[in-house]
């Protein structure tokens, strides 16, 4: 099952537990995929595209939330 809704920014941002300007930050320096839409100039990510997109950053080894905050990375 695919999830095709559209997150902006905000949705991003709490889904990573940032600031949506962290998201914005980001993108401006290429560490985002690019947006699945635009409309009115404004980005857009499937929430698909924004989960596979988390599952591959680095430091993120598969561990869930509550793992990573007991156990942090060296």
């Amino acid at each position: 099952m695919t999830d095709r809704r559209l997150w902006s920014y905000k949705e991003i941002a709490a889904h990573i537990k940032v600031q949506p300007d962290t998201v914005r930050s980001y993108r401006k320096h290429g560490l985002l995929p690019p947006p699945d839409h635009v409309e009115g100039g404004k980005p857009f990510w499937y929430a698909d595209t924004v989960r596979a997109w988390v599952a591959s950053r680095p430091g993120n080894r598969g561990r869930r939330d509550d793992e990573a905050r007991d156990h942090p990375a060296p």
